[in-house]
């Protein structure tokens, strides 16, 4: 988020309504528009500028994996520096990478797999193994947590 990005009341109350559940109609955005007295297209500029500006990093569902037969894991790896886009740029072709962040320690790539099945996390390690010649730290989830964010309107 860049220091100039500043939220105002409404778009705290949006970022608030929107954690709770979108709609699944035909027209979400009016409707989260309708229940929050704002227009349509002011809802989507705002999710649309708020992403843009990086200070919601995404926008759509979450999905239990593991309700579904997937497989989600957090995995690590240590890049050397000069070899970090490269990495960066096979592990991000894969489908299964829901995500990935850069970090400022000896494992310094981190990212999220997501997977049809749990056996396939097993699978992408080793493709992504043999595709960077690097070891992969897998750190399956123990247990789970639910933290919401709210925001002071």
């Amino acid at each position: 988020m860049s220091a100039q990005a500043v939220l105002d009341k409404v778009d705290k109350t949006l970022v608030n309504a929107l954690q709770g559940g979108f709609p699944l109609t035909p027209e979400p955005f009016a409707e989260v528009a309708e229940r929050l007295g704002l227009g349509h297209d002011e809802v989507i500029e705002r999710i649309s500028r708020m992403l843009n500006e990086g200070i919601l990093t995404r926008f759509g569902p979450l999905y239990n994996a593991d309700a579904m037969g997937g497989g989600l894991t957090l995995a690590a790896m240590k890049v050397p520096g000069e070899d970090f886009e490269r990495v960066a740029e096979l592990v991000n072709a894969l489908p299964e990478v829901a995500h990935n962040y850069q970090r400022d320690h000896d494992f310094n790539m981190w990212f999220v797999l997501a997977t049809e099945s749990p056996r396939r996390i097993a699978e992408v390690i080793g493709e992504i193994e043999r595709a960077t010649g690097l070891d992969v730290l897998d750190m399956p989830k123990e247990e789970e947590f639910f933290v919401g964010l709210r925001l002071k309107a």
